[in-house]
């Protein structure tokens, strides 16, 4: 009962960078190529992640390089690449529904390779969560738009994201069994960046970075910052303590946050249809996260 305080403040932590970054990406990718603001992200996220490591004297765990470079393949490699183009195809609403709702049951089907159970009451719980996000998303809709080639390959590719994270994350729950979560993370992010910066040089080479303007640089350092370095920490932090099945279920606070930051920062007001779908998402994760007694003495996890 003591650390209810700490998973609240983070997962209300990880709602907000999450639900911030697809704000950010879209800013960005408007301006400036997608793979390169991607590949800029990870670059600032590994900067921070290193120094981390060098405050804290956490050591990475280079030997344990194989399944770390399989993870950052799936999720940094895979995810970012597949999300940022998808979302230079697709709307951005498109992409905060599919997203939220694939990763925590791609997740949940992949951990029962590690022998995560998959019990009826995790299924019933995002069944519901997931009927909350799209209330949420279809709620926010003025008007419907024609479906085109690109929004279909766009959306395709935002599937392919989410399972791709999925991945990493069970991959992440077998290597956080032995190695701390920041050196865990920070080898997964600096692989991550070598794997992307081939394809961020494949448009301008890098060459238009000097020409960025402050509210490019404004949203890949929120992305690099806020949306990697804090966000894959406490989400791994989250996989270590939980279980990756359930860790997963704070992709489903991703609508509820943006609907708030929309708010906050554009004043943009939610729709009833949306504040609705907001609480049921809210009811589909407690349901899905809900375990018995004798399971909840775990024992802390060191960050």
């Amino acid at each position: 009962m003591r650390q209810a305080p700490i998973v609240i403040a983070v997962y209300a932590t990880l709602a907000i960078t999450l639900g911030g970054q697809w704000i950010a990406a879209k800013l960005g990718v408007t301006a400036v190529p997608a793979l390169e603001l991607s590949t800029m992200r990870f670059a600032i996220a590994a900067a921070v992640l290193v120094v981390a490591c060098a405050i804290t004297r956490t050591p990475i765990p280079l030997q344990r390089w194989r399944p770390i470079a399989a993870a950052a393949v799936c999720g940094v490699l895979g995810f970012n690449t597949l999300a940022f183009v998808g979302l230079s195809l697709t709307p951005a609403s498109d992409s905060a529904l599919i997203i939220p709702t694939t990763i925590p049951l791609a997740t949940a089907l992949f951990a029962t390779l590690i022998h995560e159970r998959l019990t009826s009451r995790k299924l019933f719980g995002f069944a519901v969560a997931s009927l909350g996000a799209a209330l949420v998303i279809v709620g926010g809709q003025q008007g419907g738009s024609e479906s085109s080639a690109s929004r279909l390959a766009g959306d395709l590719m935002e599937l392919g994201a989410a399972t791709a994270w999925a991945a990493s994350l069970t991959i992440g729950a077998v290597v956080l069994r032995k190695e701390t979560v920041l050196g865990y993370v920070t080898g997964m992010v600096l692989i991550g960046t070598a794997l992307l910066l081939p394809l961020g040089a494949v448009q301008q080479g890098y060459r238009d970075v000097p020409t960025w303007s402050a509210d490019t640089w404004l949203a890949a350092g929120f992305l690099g910052v806020f949306s990697t370095a804090v966000a894959f920490v406490l989400f791994f932090w989250a996989v270590h303590r939980y279980g990756a099945s359930l860790a997963a279920m704070v992709t489903y606070l991703t609508p509820i946050a943006t609907l708030v930051l929309a708010f906050l920062i554009l004043g943009e007001r939610p729709l009833p249809l949306q504040l609705v779908g907001g609480a049921v998402i809210v009811v589909g994760v407690r349901l899905a996260a809900r375990r018995s007694r004798a399971a909840l003495g775990q024992a802390p996890v060191t960050i």
